[in-house]
């Protein structure tokens, strides 16, 4: 006899009770079968391709005081860094030449034309070092369309601006609300990337004080509706150095966050099969094959991180994140060994773009 969540997962399209009853599912029997199916679909429209993207922290100063963050501008406890050219460089030939196909730009938050321009020559020099095939995705918040366009001509293609809630009455509770915290700013951030065609992404965190299922249900819907090509979303983990820490009361234990991102991943593979989805350094901090149970519900892509490692300790957005101290080498290999048992593989020397941002610019 079929179960609800057999009925619903048989189903072409989702609506939102059927969202929210999938995301209410605890029972494990019953969230395997949501996992399989997005892993199905996965292996159906991307491959069993995972596809990598090298991480370069650039820089750990931000102009913004988003309420959850380790490292807001009003933390005065942070060791505050921007790396010189050549460190940049070195991170992005290193992931060059070992064919990881893509190199991912992040930093705080920052808004400024020497900003601007520094990170237009670093991409340039990126690009010219990688060849027209090689990736460039950038997560450098919220900018004017002309920065966007400037850091597009440079050669970026792909960019991640996470939303975090959908819901802006929650917004507001994660961020001050002022000028440099607004909502519908967001928003017309994001619809600038895709008017500029850039590969756009977007993502939320999972498990906030305040949220609810609605809330993530929800989270899904405008996704779906926005036509994103590639997400980036995990489970919220507090910093005690952070205003929000306050609420850590009301926090689910790290494990249901774990649990709710993956079905968060695996529920969005399903409505939206072709687009990219990271597994998230946040699910490792929490389980140690954390990235890799991603992988198992849906997700398609991993940013190992190829900044210096003098400067992965400092770039805190929440506490006890993994890998600081961990060599590029050691983590690849240990990456292929893992897998390989699961019968995924990496897909060297390639961009992996969005599947469903090439299918929309046919």
């Amino acid at each position: 006899m079929k179960t609800r969540i057999d009925q619903i997962l048989a189903k072409e399209k989702l609506n939102r009770l059927d969202i929210i009853t999938l995301l209410s599912v605890k029972d494990t029997q019953e969230s395997e079968k949501i996992f399989k199916k997005a892993y199905e679909i996965k292996k159906e429209y991307i491959g069993n391709k995972v596809y990598l993207r090298g991480l370069i922290e650039y820089t750990n100063k931000c102009e913004k005081n988003c309420l959850y963050c380790g490292i807001r501008a009003a933390n005065k406890s942070v060791d505050r860094y921007v790396m010189d050219e050549k460190t940049v460089l070195d991170g992005a030939r290193y992931a060059i030449e070992n064919d990881y196909g893509s190199v991912v730009i992040q930093s705080g938050e920052i808004c400024n034309d020497s900003y601007t321009d520094k990170i237009a020559e670093l991409i340039y020099k990126i690009k010219q070092m990688g060849g027209q095939g090689l990736g460039i995705t950038l997560s450098l918040g919220e900018q004017k369309p002309e920065v966007y366009q400037k850091w597009k001509d440079a050669g970026a293609n792909r960019y991640l601006l996470r939303i975090e809630s959908s819901n802006e009455e929650l917004y507001y509770k994660i961020h001050p609300q002022n000028d440099k915290h607004n909502y519908q700013k967001r928003l017309e951030a994001l619809q600038s990337l895709k008017d500029l065609g850039y590969q756009t992404g977007t993502g939320v965190m999972i498990g906030l004080p305040f949220q609810t299922i609605e809330d993530l249900a929800n989270d899904l819907i405008f996704m779906k509706k926005f036509d994103i090509d590639m997400v980036g979303m995990g489970p919220y983990l507090e910093h005690d150095q952070t205003p929000l820490s306050k609420y850590d009361h009301l926090l689910l234990p790290q494990s249901q966050r774990f649990h709710l991102s993956l079905l968060m991943i695996a529920i969005l593979r399903i409505m939206m099969k072709d687009i990219n989805i990271a597994a998230s350094t946040a699910l490792q901090a929490i389980a140690t094959n954390g990235r890799e149970h991603g992988l198992m519900a849906g997700a398609n892509i991993i940013m190992p991180n190829v900044s210096d490692l003098n400067y992965k300790p400092k770039y805190q957005l929440y506490n006890n994140k993994p890998g600081i101290t961990e060599n590029s080498d050691s983590f690849i290999e240990n990456l292929k060994n893992k897998l390989n048992i699961l019968g995924e593989e990496i897909g060297w020397g390639v961009a992996g773009n969005s599947r469903h941002f090439q299918s929309r610019q046919k």
